[in-house]
């Protein structure tokens, strides 16, 4: 099976547009852009506009992985809640000859939309080229480097396995040991160390 590929929120922030629109929510990123040129001037897209690059988790049940619901002060119905407005594939509150739901599924149970799974959480890591003595601090190497495969990447003196995260690789989070010690994180990053193998992959 293909691994599963991972989206920082930063990542997902910038696809913030009609033409470019991304959001996150329940801990997966999915792309809305068809979505969004399928029912462009439709005024029930403006809330999903609206939330372009952002996490809209808040939108859903985490339970039941459905629109959250509420009951209706005026006809004592459970309605979808949506406080941004109603959007796309919601019914309205009241009857209406008007509204067509011959849409199939909704858009936020459709995975031809899913375009991954949103990191839980990020971390800054320094990466020092051993052939270049070049240092960067970042959070995902690949995008900086076409050439990355051609490296072998080590962490105290061990071989880091790129189909696994920080975490599986061993490369512990200290991040909450620094917040408890007042201790400025961004002095004590953890260093991979990059070793050219001789044999670049092609971009």
């Amino acid at each position: 099976m293909t691994r599963p590929k991972y989206f920082t929120p930063n990542e997902v922030a910038i696809h913030n547009t009609l033409d470019d629109l991304w959001v996150s929510f329940l801990g997966k990123v999915y792309n809305l852009t068809p979505l969004c040129e399928k029912y462009k001037g439709d005024v029930l897209l403006k809330p999903i506009v609206q939330a372009a690059g952002k996490d809209i988790s808040h939108w859903f049940d985490p339970k039941t992985k459905d629109i959250r619901t509420h009951v209706d002060p005026l006809t004592g119905c459970v309605i979808p809640y949506c406080p941004n407005g109603r959007f796309l594939h919601i019914p309205p509150p009241f009857p209406n000859a008007d509204w067509a739901n011959d849409f199939g599924r909704p858009w936020w149970k459709d995975d031809s939309y899913l375009v991954g799974i949103l990191s839980k959480k990020t971390r800054m890591i320094k990466i020092i080229n051993t052939l270049t003595s070049q240092e960067q601090v970042i959070e995902r190497y690949l995008k900086f480097n076409a050439h990355a495969a051609s490296y072998t990447w080590k962490y105290d003196g061990r071989n880091l396995d790129m189909n696994k995260n920080l975490e599986e690789n061993q490369i512990q989070d200290d991040d909450e040991d620094f917040y408890k010690l007042s201790m400025n994180d961004d002095t004590f990053l953890q260093s991979v160390h990059l070793y050219f193998n001789d044999d670049l992959t092609e971009a």
